[in-house]
C-alpha cells in the first residue's frame, strides 16, 4: 500500500511540474488559465492522498476547500475575458 502512495504521489509530483511549465510558458491566456484550473486539480489530488496515506479525515476538507477555490477562480477568469480584459469602469 505504501509503495502505491509513493507511486501517486511522484506521478501527480511530476504532472504538477509540467501544468507549472504551461502556467509559466502558456502560448496564449486561456492556455494558462486551464493550466492553472489543472494545477488547483493536481494539488486537491495530492491532499486527497495525502489523506488516504495518513488516515486523517480533516485533509478531505481542505480538498474540498482547494477545489472550491479553483472552481471560484476559473469563473472569475472566464469572467474577466468575456468583459474583455482590462478596463477602467
Amino acid at each position: 500500500m505504501e509503495y502505491v502512495i509513493i507511486m501517486a504521489q511522484s506521478i501527480m509530483g511530476l504532472a504538477l511540474l509540467l501544468a507549472f511549465v504551461r502556467v509559466v510558458r502558456g502560448p496564449s491566456l486561456p492556455d494558462r488559465a486551464v493550466a492553472l484550473e489543472l494545477f488547483s486539480t493536481i494539488v486537491m489530488g495530492l491532499v486527497g492522498v495525502q489523506a488516504i496515506a495518513s488516515g486523517v479525515a480533516s485533509f478531505l476538507d481542505v480538498a474540498i476547500v482547494i477545489a472550491l477555490m479553483g472552481f471560484l477562480a476559473s469563473i472569475g477568469f472566464a469572467r474577466f475575458l468575456e468583459r474583455g480584459g482590462l478596463r477602467d469602469d
